[in-house]
């Protein structure tokens, strides 16, 4: 329960900028599934601390997990 919230604030304030459906888009699809979201948070952050640039490392990881979001991301 605690955790979800958390995790449903970390959404909104990393998606901010973007319209309210695809925020609401978004934080459907980590409720759905939160260990794929964090083991890509795990992995980019590997990247950047192996010197890769960010962005780089973010479209690396997402490349990776392409069908997995896909699938998350459809309706």
């Amino acid at each position: 329960m605690i955790k979800e919230f958390f995790v449903k604030q970390a959404v909104k304030y990393g998606a901010k900028n973007l319209p309210k459906d695809q925020q609401a888009m978004l934080a459907a699809a980590v409720e759905k599934n939160p260990a794929l979201f964090a083991k890509i948070a795990k992995e980019i952050e590997a990247l950047k601390k192996q010197g890769k640039p960010e962005m780089y490392a973010s479209l690396d990881v997402m490349k990776k997990y392409q069908k997995e979001l896909q699938e998350l991301f459809k309706k």
